[in-house]
């Protein structure tokens, strides 16, 4: 099937494009909105402008707009127009994204797409978080925190490039704090610096950490391809 994918630009968005790939659909295009603040309840904040940077490592195009609200209802009205737009400009059958266990994220993007007559494909939904993480790093994926706001993650995840001596220490830290491994509460916010879809990988070049003491960002305020590393 020819595919839109809702776009983040974190690990879970990338991840599902590179599995509907596997499974032999063609990923069209990208769908990104980006929001008004971290507030949002459906949306990924945290470095989302640099999204058109990996839409171009990626070579897909992308399809995106802004809100300055962060209520969900208008959220999901701008979705559809986005959508309805990628239905009419790439010719889609349908959607994927990388929801793992929101029942209110799935359920909001299945009912615009049946609206539209657009299959809904989530490669990821209950998948066992552990194995996630670590098929993440077999399958080459490099990617970092942007956000933390749990307790058990403080201000040295920040950045951090996750290995698999990492997946061990978080999920000890999961167990002992309660939040979800693969960060699906919004734990923690990720982003893909370099994965098997990438024609480049993603260099950090100036950035910036912000900590309050409890949850923290790191900010990324320059980047670009690193053409030397192909």
């Amino acid at each position: 099937m020819k595919l839109a994918a809702l776009f983040s630009g974190g690990k879970d968005s990338t991840y599902s494009i590179y599995k509907a790939k596997q499974m032999g659909h063609d990923v069209k295009c990208l769908i990104t909105i980006f929001p008004k603040s971290a507030n949002s309840h459906l949306l990924h904040f945290p470095n989302i402008e640099l999204t058109k940077l990996q839409s171009e490592t990626l070579k897909i195009p992308q399809i995106h707009s802004t809100l300055n609200s962060d209520d969900s209802l208008q959220e999901m009205n701008m979705f559809k127009t986005l959508l309805e737009k990628a239905k009419l400009d790439f010719q889609i059958d349908g959607l994927v994204h990388g929801g793992i266990s929101s029942e209110f994220q799935k359920k909001s993007f299945e009912k615009i797409c049946k609206e539209n007559n657009l299959n809904v494909i989530t490669p990821l939904w209950r998948i066992n978080p552990k194995e996630y993480m670590n098929s993440l790093l077999n399958s080459n994926f490099k990617f970092i925190l942007t956000s933390v706001s749990s307790d058990g993650l403080d201000e040295t995840w920040l950045g951090k490039i996750i290995s698999a001596d990492d997946i061990s220490q978080l999920d000890s830290l999961s167990k002992k704090y309660g939040f979800n491994l693969n960060f699906e509460g919004g734990e923690a916010e990720t982003f893909v610096i370099d994965c098997p879809l990438y024609s480049h990988p993603i260099k950090i070049n100036k950035s910036q950490m912000m900590w309050d003491g409890y949850r923290g960002r790191f900010e990324i305020e320059d980047a670009s391809l690193d053409s030397n590393a192909r």
